[in-house]
């Protein structure tokens, strides 16, 4: 997702995305370990998204102050 696209959504949207990709991220990272990855640029993707998320957060976070 691009950051325009989390920019959208509210912070309990957010909060539960970010829940989704780390745990996505766990897994992930498990399977690289026991060599069942498919596609590693995933792994790559989702820390960029996970990223973009916290970013988000912060300017909403410093927008209200």
């Amino acid at each position: 997702m691009k950051a325009k696209d989390f920019r959208e959504m509210s912070v309990e949207e957010l909060n539960t995305k970010l829940v989704d990709l780390k745990k996505e991220l766990f897994n992930l990272r498990f399977q690289s370990a026991i060599n069942q990855l498919e596609n590693p640029m995933r792994i790559k993707a989702v820390k960029k998204d996970i990223a973009r998320i916290l970013t988000v957060l912060k300017e909403s976070n410093g927008a209200e102050a």
